[in-house]
């Protein structure tokens, strides 16, 4: 890759700003698919930041759909596919939007999770266990997780096997992550509801390593409802502060409905 890139000046966050320009060079063909990225390092001295911001950069282009990572190689361009997917939320507030994804998400994740206890290798499973630990390391760091969330999930669907569900979790990427901000932010206020999710993950890890399809399906499916519920149970004063900041991506992002 020839692209060089100027030094990022602190006006709005560094890692928005990196991951604008990369994305940049990939859309207008400068960065073309199957082109591998610099390193972190190489990234971090081209646009005179730290390692953190360009990690943090790549794991938004991650979300978008535009790299992906391959282990003991490094990040590459992906190829163009089907637009993203988008959904019909212009006039729906903030609880609305986030029950909408999450119920998206509950016809997906009993699938997958099925398919992952049918077809599921050590390796696999060890990767899932690794994207659950992740999840605990960023709550004990302080952040809110929800990244590692969508890679515990999405390490799920890999073990599926299908690339046309992987293919379709990224379509969704952006959605996805916006509404487990949502739920993860809302869940962290309550001991119980953090608690809970823990060890619907565990029961999920745990149909899947023992190659119990319906266990795993049954386990993923009340997963999300009970992520409904929870939402569901969320007051007044969350969706007046972190809740409706959080969702505003996902009923911003959606383009205007045919019917308004």
């Amino acid at each position: 890759m020839s692209s060089s890139f100027a030094a990022i000046k602190p006006a709005i966050k560094l890692s928005d700003q990196v991951a604008s320009a990369l994305e940049a060079e990939i859309r207008e063909g400068r960065i073309q698919a199957g082109d591998k990225l610099p390193t972190e390092a190489a990234l971090a001295q081209q646009f005179e930041v730290s390692r953190t911001v360009v990690r943090e950069a790549i794991s938004r282009l991650k979300s978008l759909g535009l790299v992906d990572s391959r282990q003991g190689s490094g990040v590459y361009v992906k190829a163009p596919g089907i637009e993203p997917l988008h959904f019909d939320l212009p006039h729906a507030a903030s609880r609305e939007a986030v029950m909408q994804i999450v119920e998206v998400r509950r016809a997906l994740e009993s699938e997958v999770a099925e398919l992952a206890a049918q077809r599921r290798s050590e390796t696999d499973v060890q990767a899932i266990r690794d994207a659950m630990q992740r999840i605990s390391e960023a709550v004990q760091a302080g952040r809110d997780g929800a990244e590692e969330d969508v890679e515990f999930h999405r390490a799920i669907a890999r073990a599926a096997g299908n690339p046309f569900l992987i293919s379709t979790l990224d379509y969704l990427a952006r959605f996805l992550q916006g509404a487990t901000r949502v739920t993860r932010a809302n869940e962290a206020r309550r001991s119980d509801f953090a608690q809970a999710v823990t060890q619907e993950h565990e029961q999920i890890v745990r149909a899947i390593e023992s190659g119990d399809a319906r266990g795993a399906r049954n386990a993923a499916t009340e997963h999300m409802c009970n992520a409904l519920r929870r939402i569901e149970q969320a007051d007044t004063t969350f969706w007046a502060q972190d809740g409706a900041r959080l969702a505003q991506p996902l009923v911003g992002e959606a383009p205007p409905s045919p019917r308004a």
